[in-house]
């Protein structure tokens, strides 16, 4: 019968390991793998609530920024990487949901390799040009794109990602033609456009928000359905080009197979990061809404949004690279 005591202990000692794991977790820096440049909205809202965090649990989070291939870059690496709650990854819906279908392989799956934990925030983009240009409303630019076919020089964050789709779908609703330049992260098109050699963009808003302010960027049109409360004075797009909306969002994730209670854990926490007023303050100032979601609800948008993307990929005939 020892034998059989001993069996059932080690069986105990096994289902309570997770639990134990839990509790000891975290005794270590956690690290936010960033697949985009320091400055882009990612990098920013991680750097806003690592401090929250470190208050809370006693471990700083150290913000990665690994660059590359439209953010695949860093969703491969955490994808890989060890699922014991030290290494997270930022995502948004242009390689999370958009690129599974505009390229033959990618070198994650998003819904096998990661675990959602936080939705945190949604945004709408806008649609900028050089302030001292000579596109002054959306109306003219579409009346020059409509007239000058090819002559729109678009930037982009990457081929296929969520922004190109935004413009794809402008060019569809709006009956033009552009050249599409993609860069690596929204810091570098914003100085393609702020030196005259890219003629505009479609872009988060968060990114774009302090040169619109600034007097740098002009912004024509937001991707929102109604007019943004930020600015009131700016068209929708769907007010020249009815039934165009294209809002997006930006979210936390781990690699597959990391504890359930870990991934609780870190859910509670982001979201009591991101709620804390000065963070908010800060994210709403630059037009992202702050959500409080579950990793459940997370889940939910990913899989939805993959499909709608899905549809619309298949509807412009946009061939996987």
């Amino acid at each position: 019968m020892l034998w059989l005591f001993s069996l059932l202990f080690s069986l105990i000692a096994i289902a309570a390991a997770p639990a134990l794991y839990a509790q000891q977790y975290p005794a270590k820096p956690i690290r936010i793998i960033v697949p985009f440049p320091p400055g882009d909205t990612l990098d920013t809202t991680s750097r806003l609530i690592a401090p929250k965090i470190l208050e809370r649990l006693g471990q700083g989070i150290v913000v990665d920024n690994r660059v590359g291939g439209a953010g695949q870059l860093g969703l491969e690496m955490a994808a890989h990487a060890t699922p014991d709650g030290y290494t997270i990854v930022g995502g948004q819906g242009g390689n999370l949901v958009v690129q599974p279908h505009t390229y033959k392989k990618l070198p994650y799956d998003t819904f096998k390799d990661f675990v959602p934990i936080a939705n945190v925030t949604r945004n709408y983009l806008g649609l900028v040009v050089n302030a001292g240009g000579q596109h002054k409303t959306l109306k003219d630019f579409v009346a020059y794109g409509r007239a000058n076919a090819g002559k729109l020089a678009f930037a982009s964050n990457g081929e296929g990602g969520f922004p190109h789709m935004a413009i794809e779908m402008m060019r569809l609703a709006g009956g033009f033609s552009y050249l599409h330049v993609p860069y690596k992260g929204s810091a570098q098109i914003v100085t393609e456009i702020l030196g005259n050699r890219i003629d505009a963009t479609i872009l988060g808003i968060g990114s774009i928000t302090p040169f619109i302010q600034g007097g740098r960027l002009r912004l024509l049109a937001v991707t929102s359905p109604t007019r943004a409360a930020l600015f009131p004075d700016v068209p929708a797009m769907a007010e020249m080009l009815p039934g165009y909306d294209s809002r997006g969002w930006f979210g936390y994730l781990a690699p597959a197979g990391t504890p359930p209670k870990i991934v609780a854990l870190l859910n509670a926490e982001i979201n009591r990061a991101m709620n804390a007023p000065d963070v908010r303050e800060k994210i709403e100032a630059t037009g992202l809404t702050v959500l409080n979601e579950s990793p459940e609800a997370f889940a939910k948008t990913l899989r939805e949004d993959y499909d709608i993307y899905g549809k619309l990929i298949g509807i412009i005939g946009l061939q996987p690279q």
